[in-house]
């Protein structure tokens, strides 16, 4: 029995043409691709290494910056730095700093955690689709805003309308460590600053939060309806522990946010060098970047040093925060919708 074979027909519609043309366009094709393959696996390569040469660039230059001052004495630094009167060394100086940048960090994310998880699970789970874009859209424009028209805002608008509200916290909670001492007639206190921060990162956790909610597996909440949970319950067995670590990550880039704010602290806060935690009074604590920025202009070149030396205890704690961050991440990083 004979058979016939159809000869391979072209998209035009006649037979695709045999022979050796045809394999030294598809040998071309297959070079073209592993090309440009290689290219992108060059870039990609390319852009990494650019991320970690960046960040030894500025540890780098910070720690030839800051030699000068780590590396006098702490008697001979402190007679040379007017800065440091009053202080027994660079670290005593630094020390309350560091205190007061990662309390008003932390005061910042407790605000902001939960209320922006509650916005992000209302634009993606509650709200009509018109209006979770509409929010969504005003929710990103807050981090549009240039830190310094936030500042001037709880200046001079937030301070005076919270002002009676930490007058009553004062009188009626003053039991409570935090709420002690004498309440600022001003509400320039690192309360104040919290929510300020508070606010600034609010878009970064909302946005991030958002799109890991966006990315539950759909047969998980619809099971979970099924079984005849609610949609609260829903939400709590399925879409939360689905993007939890999500929401760690989403949480510490708005502290790395908090961390590094300098204008708006600078502007609102009554400076103080106090391990203190009385957050309602005046002149107890200050941040390390608001402190090179108000310090800065006039620094003599040792001042200069021993700030940048002061820079470099903030660099390290980002650092700290971050590694945290991504270990506190990898534990769960076995999570998938299959499992």
């Amino acid at each position: 029995m004979s058979t016939t074979q159809t000869p391979p027909v072209s998209i035009a519609g006649g037979p695709e043409p045999q022979g050796p043309g045809r394999a030294l366009r598809r040998s071309r094709a297959r070079a073209a691709d592993r090309g440009a393959s290689r290219a992108f696996r060059w870039l990609a390569t390319g852009a990494g290494a650019l991320i970690l040469v960046t960040l030894a660039a500025v540890a780098v230059f910070l720690v030839i910056k800051a030699w000068p001052a780590l590396s006098t004495p702490s008697s001979e630094l402190v007679k040379q730095v007017n800065l440091l009167r009053g202080s027994s060394s660079l670290l005593d100086y630094v020390g309350p700093m560091i205190f007061g940048t990662i309390l008003a960090a932390a005061l910042a994310l407790l605000m902001a955690v939960p209320v922006a998880i509650g916005i992000a699970l209302f634009i993606s789970h509650y709200a009509p689709r018109r209006l979770a874009s509409g929010l969504g859209y005003v929710i990103d424009l807050l981090a549009a805003v240039p830190s310094v028209v936030y500042g001037l805002w709880g200046a001079l608008v937030l301070a005076p309308l919270v002002q009676p509200v930490w007058a009553w916290l004062g009188t009626h909670v003053g039991w409570f460590p935090l709420f002690a001492g004498t309440v600022s007639p001003t509400a320039r206190v690192l309360l104040t600053v919290g929510i300020v921060l508070a606010v600034m990162i609010l878009p970064i956790i909302t946005a991030v939060s958002r799109e890991v909610f966006l990315q539950t597996p759909r047969l998980h909440e619809e099971a979970a309806l099924a079984l005849g949970a609610t949609r609260w319950e829903m939400i709590r067995t399925a879409v939360l522990p689905f993007g939890r670590s999500g929401v760690i990550s989403a949480a510490m880039l708005g502290l790395g946010r908090a961390l590094g704010e300098t204008m708006a602290v600078l502007m609102i806060l009554s400076p103080g060098f106090l391990y203190s935690f009385r957050i309602l009074e005046a002149g107890q604590q200050q941040t390390i970047a608001a402190n090179i920025a108000a310090q800065f202009p006039e620094a003599t070149p040792m001042g200069v040093s021993t700030l940048i030396a002061t820079g470099l205890a903030l660099f390290l704690i980002t650092l700290v925060v971050n590694m945290g961050a991504r270990w506190i991440v990898s534990r769960r990083k076995d999570f998938s919708g299959a499992n």
